[in-house]
Formats: structure tokens, C-alpha cells, sequence
């Protein structure tokens, strides 16, 4: 459609215009002032009539420097016609048109100012088409954002524009702000630009590692650090806990091999820092064995190790994030970084190649229709132990992750205080977790009479001192 304006004593007014003369009944000169269309302005000097026989313009205005004709929509409909666009053509049908079925109206657009304008916040491209997607409820989008690990809300209609994930509502998503642990856990200075064009252009040709620990706080499991793994063409990541760091030679050799032979490439340079755990004679030897060549970053230069350091910092805050929003204590740091992981790498999208880190590796678009918020409260059958007839069947735990070996969810069984596999459980998304009084994090110390040791066991949400 499309409306031209004319200004004389800053008016504005819808109007028909022609550029032809001949075309006008009942002409008489006009003083019209001066109007603006798409590819210039003219004077407008004159004005008359044009009959059709079963519909008359009125006042249409003739304007010599105008190269085509132009009629106003909202003056049309003004005299209670109707005007229906099609892909051949522009139909003007008389006021008593109906629809016959309301069903075939697929978009409405308000009438405001004389202009017909569409609201483009619910108009998203899906490829080379253009679909209607509805908004997420306030509710439905934080609870989504607390399934994916926290993630970025822009991430999060990335996803849903690019169909990138199954399982994923097809909706808008908005941030409303109030997500305060995305605060406490995220909140830092600006970022380093991205680099926007990678030279790498299959898996495992580059591999970014980096160390973080000693943590103040061992894990469940009895470990400090954290070794991360990053492919730069994909950017999947792999995470392994130790105790200490002379595990990571033996666990890169042990990775690096399987790895090589699941996705069937070799591993062609190793990026790192200059860390004992990385420059040994054992890695050299593996390293010159396989063929792959060494980088490491200068010396208090971080920067030039930028992909695993970022990756670490993405992974911790989002652990932190994770932990601060399910009051979980921090010895269940390790778990909240290893969700974080596998979160990220089905959630993320990778500028170059707009796909998700999973994808690229595996070359196929990941299903997260089964993701739960970290630290969701759970009840976990119990099928271990002999159960009388009127005992209860079931023990109530936490959700800490997903299991990389099998199908199955990782959980906190708070009757036995160890960290299980299984798929008989169920979810209490929507109960809050309770912390309890005193400290942020609460620890249990036992100690034995007879071997005058201490047990660290974590106290958890609710219970008392």
C-alpha cells in the first residue's frame, strides 16, 4: 500500500495523486502546496475528479513531476469499501464483503494514524520465510532460562528462530530482569570481540585446554581442580575433575585417543598455557608420538590462550549462577560445572556457522525437551533396598546433572548422601528450594572418636544445624 503526504501549513492529509492530467474530470487549478513520495517531491497545482463507473475518486490531486499513480488504502476504506491484496493483484470490493470463514485470517493489523502498521516484535524468519511465532509468558520464558543452564535470552530465540533444537516451545522469549541469580553470578566487565572468522575448518584439528583450581571447597568427589577442553572449530567441550594435577597427563592421553577414534579425526595442535600439567615429559612424548604439534601462550599473557580461558569463565559463572539459584551448598560445585557443560554445548549458537555446538560435532541438531533446572528437588524410587509393605517407596533428593555414560539423570539422594544414575525419578520443578539459617553454606563436621578424622558432609537446603 501506499500513502503520500503533502505539507501546507505543516498538515498532513491522505490523499490520491496522478501525474497525468487527462486522467481528471472536473479539473480546476489547485495551490496545494508541495508533497514528498518515494523517489522525490513535486508541486501539487491542481485537482479533480476520476470516475470508474462502480467507484469515484474524489479529490485526487494532479502533480506533474510524479511518474506514476498513487491511491490512499485508508481513503478507500474511509467510504466503507473494502481492499484485499493479493499476489496478481489489488481487489476494491463494496462494503457488504464478508468473510466466510474467520479461520483464514492469519494476521490483523490496527489501523492508527491513517497507516496500517504491523507489530514486526512477533514476526521472526524462519529460513526464507517469515512465521508468526507467539510470546512466552513471564513465567514460561524464567523457567526455560533456568532449564538451559541461565542462558542468554537472545540465545534462547536463536534457538527458536533457527529450529536449531527439539523439545524447545516455538515462542518468543522475554527478559523481564528479574532473574537475580543471573545477577549475582554473571555480572562482569566488558567482553574481548569475537573472532569472526575461523580458520579451522574441521573438529579436533585445535584443541584449547586450560586448568582452574585448587577450588576453596573439594566436590563430592573429593576434587579440586578442573580440566577443560575445548574443539575451536565447534567449540564443544569436555570437562574431567582431579585431585591433583599430575592426573592430567594421564587423562588428556586416555581423551585425546578416544576421542580421535569416535569422531574419526586426529587431533593436530594442542593449545595451552605453560603449566607443568601441559609441559611434561610425558605430554611431550605422547605428543611427538601422535604427530601433534604443540602451542602454548607467552608467559602472563592470557590472552593469547583467550578460547579456554572465556570457556572457563563461561562455565563458572554459570555454575555459580546454578548454585547461588538452587541454594545448594558448594561442595556440589563439580556437578553444577559438569551440567553447565553439557548444558552449553546443546544451547549455544556459533556465530560462523549459526549451529549449536552439539551439531557441529555430531551433525545433528541436539533434543533438550528433557532438561530440568540444577538442584530441582526430586523423589528417586528406591529399588535397592527390601521395603515392608507400608514403608515408603521413594526417597527425596536434588537433580545434579545428566549422565554421559547412559540415559539416565544424576540426583542427590539425601538419605544415603551419594550421587546416583537413574531414570526412576520425578520431578518437583515447581517447589522452591529452602535454605537453611545461618551462612550461605552450611557443613556438617563428624568426627570419629576413634581416628580423630573429619568428614566434611554437606548440610543441605532446609535442614537445621
Amino acid at each position: 500500500m501506499c500513502r503520500a503526504t503533502h505539507n501546507r501549513r505543516n498538515t498532513k492529509k491522505k490523499v490520491l495523486l496522478t501525474g497525468n492530467k487527462c486522467y481528471l474530470d472536473e479539473y480546476e487549478d489547485y495551490d496545494g502546496g508541495f508533497v514528498s513520495f518515494g523517489d522525490g517531491k513535486g508541486r501539487i497545482s491542481g485537482k479533480g475528479k476520476i470516475k470508474t463507473g462502480s467507484l469515484d475518486f474524489h479529490d485526487v490531486y494532479f502533480c506533474k513531476e510524479l511518474k506514476y499513480n498513487l491511491f490512499s488504502v485508508s481513503q478507500i476504506c474511509d467510504k466503507k469499501n473494502n481492499v484485499l491484496f493479493t499476489d496478481t493483484e489489488c481487489l476494491v470490493l463494496s462494503s457488504n464483503f464478508k468473510l466466510l470463514d474467520e479461520s483464514q485470517v492469519l494476521l490483523r493489523v490496527p489501523r492508527k494514524d491513517n497507516i496500517y502498521s504491523v507489530d514486526l516484535k512477533s514476526v521472526v524468519p524462519t529460513g526464507g520465510l517469515t512465521c508468526l511465532i507467539a510470546k512466552a509468558t513471564v513465567d514460561e520464558s524464567n523457567t526455560w532460562h533456568r532449564r538451559l543452564g541461565h542462558i542468554n535470552f537472545k540465545t534462547m530465540n536463536k534457538l527458536v528462530k533457527g529450529n536449531l533444537v527439539k523439545g524447545l516451545p516455538s515462542k518468543i522469549f522475554e527478559n523481564d530482569h528479574s532473574c537475580v541469580a543471573c545477577q549475582k553470578g554473571k555480572q562482569h566487565k566488558a567482553s574481548y570481540k569475537t573472532k569472526l572468522v575461523n580458520s579451522i575448518s574441521k573438529p579436533l584439528h585445535m584443541l584449547h585446554m586450560d586448568l582452574f583450581g585448587p577450588t576453596n571447597v573439594k566436590s563430592l568427589m573429593k576434587k579440586s581442580y578442573c580440566l577443560v577442553v575445548t574443539d575451536d572449530f565447534s567449540r564443544f567441550s569436555w570437562v574431567f575433575f582431579l585431585a591433583t594435577k599430575d592426573e592430567t597427563s594421564g587423562i588428556l592421553k586416555t581423551f585425546i585417543t578416544e576421542i580421535e577414534n569416535q569422531l574419526d579425526h586426529k587431533v593436530k595442535v594442542i593449545r595451552s598455557d605453560n603449566g607443568t600439567e601441559f609441559k611434561n615429559s610425558i605430554m611431550n612424548q605422547f605428543c611427538e608420538m601422535k604427530g601433534i604439534k604443540r602451542e602454548f601462550s607467552v608467559a602472563r599473557t592470557p590472552q593469547q590462550n583467550g578460547v579456554a580461558e572465556r570457556k572457563n569463565r563461561t562455565l563458572i559463572e554459570a555454575a555459580r549462577t546454578m548454585l547461588v539459584d538452587s541454594k545448594l551448598p558448594t561442595t556440589f560445585w563439580a556437578e553444577a560445572v559438569n551440567t553447565a557443560c553439557y548444558v552449553l554445548n546443546r544451547v549455544l549458537v556459533i556465530k560462523p556457522h549459526n549451529k549449536t555446538p552439539y551439531e557441529l560435532i555430531r551433525g545433528r541438531p541436539p533434543l533438550i525437551d528433557f532438561m530440568k533446572p540444577f538442584g530441582c528437588p526430586v523423589t528417586i524410587l528406591n529399588t535397592k533396598d527390601h521395603l515392608g509393605k507400608f514403608d515408603g517407596k521413594a526417597d527425596e533428593g536434588y537433580f545434579v546433572g545428566y549422565s554421559v555414560v547412559s540415559k539416565a539423570m544424576r540426583v542427590f539422594n539425601k538419605r544415603t548422601r551419594i550421587v546416583e544414575e537413574t531414570l526412576n525419578i520425578r520431578f518437583l520443578e515447581n517447589t522452591p528450594n529452602v535454605k537453611g539459617n545461618g551462612l550461605d553454606w552450611y557443613f556438617l563436621i563428624l568426627i570419629s572418636v576413634d581416628n580423630i578424622y573429619g568428614i566434611i558432609v554437606p548440610l543441605l537446603p532446609g535442614e537445621q544445624n
